[in-house]
Parts: structure tokens; sequence; C-alpha cells
């Protein structure tokens, strides 16, 4: 008499189906103790509603002919997220975040807002999810959906990527130490700054405007790169290193 899912929220509410012979006219299938609300019933089938419970109970089926052999149902307690990280990313998504909490063995989806993902189980205390592609930039809720159940939100936000326009000034010193104020847009979440591939020490003023100082360089122009937790953008050739003059 195979019972399928086998398994369900300590809450209750789990749709099962019971398949063997002589089923028909059920009067009662027990959980343990306790009753499952009977949803549909044929000779080769019954369909129910798990009550709540806990731990592995016996599972049996009782008609007009007597009680059926028992099989094992196993609650499992409802999910709890903890942590996520990291706590942001592209609008694009595809990158990959870690949730962390208890519980989270039996997960089969995690939800971004109204898009969701099936993660990877690396352990009970942790998943692994590539993020899916969000509506537009913003604050999005993240849940994780087990046997058990779904766990309270955590918050997870969306950045756009990214967009340089200008550099000033646009040249400077090949021994490097040129204050560069650098216009866009997206940038209050920049991570790092590169000029010809070196990274640049920068302070981010506000999402439009930050100021870098050049590192050292070699005499020409240089691509400018900008990384952000929504992305990166690039000036190419928009530095341009001036050796200084000798005699």
């Amino acid at each position: 008499m195979p019972i399928s899912p086998n398994q369900g929220s300590t809450s209750g509410g789990t749709s099962v189906t019971i398949t063997g012979v002589n089923l028909a006219g059920a009067t009662a299938v027990h959980f343990g103790s306790r009753t499952a609300t009977i949803t549909a019933n044929t000779p080769t089938m019954i369909s129910v509603i798990a009550p709540a419970g806990c731990g592995v109970v016996d599972v049996n089926v009782t008609t007009a002919g007597g009680t059926s052999n028992s099989l094992s149902f196993f609650y499992i307690s409802p999910p709890i997220a903890v942590s996520l990280d990291p706590g942001s990313g592209p609008t694009a998504g595809t990158n990959t975040v870690t949730i962390n909490g208890y519980g989270l063995s039996t997960a089969t989806t995690v939800s971004f807002g109204s898009n969701s993902a099936t993660p990877t189980i690396v352990s009970d205390s942790r998943l692994s999810v590539v993020v899916p592609a969000g509506s537009s930039s913003g604050s999005v809720d993240v849940t994780v959906t087990t046997t058990g159940g779904t766990t309270a939100p955590l918050t997870y936000a969306y950045v756009d990527a990214p967009t340089l326009v200008s550099l000033t000034p646009t040249s400077g010193t090949t021994s490097g130490g040129t204050s560069v104020t650098v216009n866009g847009s997206g940038l209050a979440s920049t991570t790092a700054v590169t000029f010809g591939g070196i990274a640049a020490s920068f302070a981010v003023l506000n999402s439009a405007t930050l100021v870098a100082v050049t590192p050292p360089g070699t005499a020409g122009s240089v691509d400018v790169i900008l990384t952000t937790s929504g992305g990166s953008a690039t000036l190419s050739g928009g530095f341009t290193y001036v050796s200084g003059p000798g005699i």
C-alpha cells in the first residue's frame, strides 16, 4: 500500500494519496492517533489531507472489512531562514547567493519576489541558489519553501547595472595620484575602480558621483572599469597616462 508523498508539514494540510486494494468505502485514515480528511476514494486509491502532527507516525486505512497494514509518514518541521549572502545583486540576476538557516534539506523552491529558482542543497543549514532576473531594481522578499512549509521572508536588493558618463580630468601623470571625478549612474554600491586593470582608491559621493585617485600607470590610454553590486561599466580608453618631463 504505497503512500505519496510520505512526508509533510507538522502543521498538516499536505495532500496525500494512498494506493492499494479493497479501499472502497473507507471510513477513516489515521495518521498516528489523528484522523485525516478524506477527499477522494476508489477501490484502489484514497486521497486525504494530512492532519497536524510531529515525528514519524503510522498511517492506516479502515474500511468495513477491517484495518490495513501501516505505512510510515514523516512530519517535517517548518524551515527557518536566518541570512543570505550577498544581500544584493544585479537586476539581470544570474549571480549565486547562499542562504543559511535550519530545516532546509527538503527545500524545493526559493522565491525572490514573484520570481522563483530551484536551490542546490548544501546541507540542512545551507542552500545556494542562482538568483532569477528581477522585474526592476529594488528590494524583494526572499522565502524558502520546503516539505515542512515556507520560511519567514528575508530581504534581497536588486541593483541596476552602473553607467559611466565622464571623467574629470581625463589625463594625469604616470606616477599616479591624480584625483579624478567619475560621473555616471548607479554608483552608490561601487566595490572597485580600476585604471588599466590596476585598482584605485575611491570615495563614493552619491549614486551619480565618486572620486578616484589614479594608481601609477604606463604612458598611454587605459580602460576605466567600475564595479558595483549591480554589475560593471567600462570607459574604453577613458583615461590617459602622460609621462612627466625629464632633463
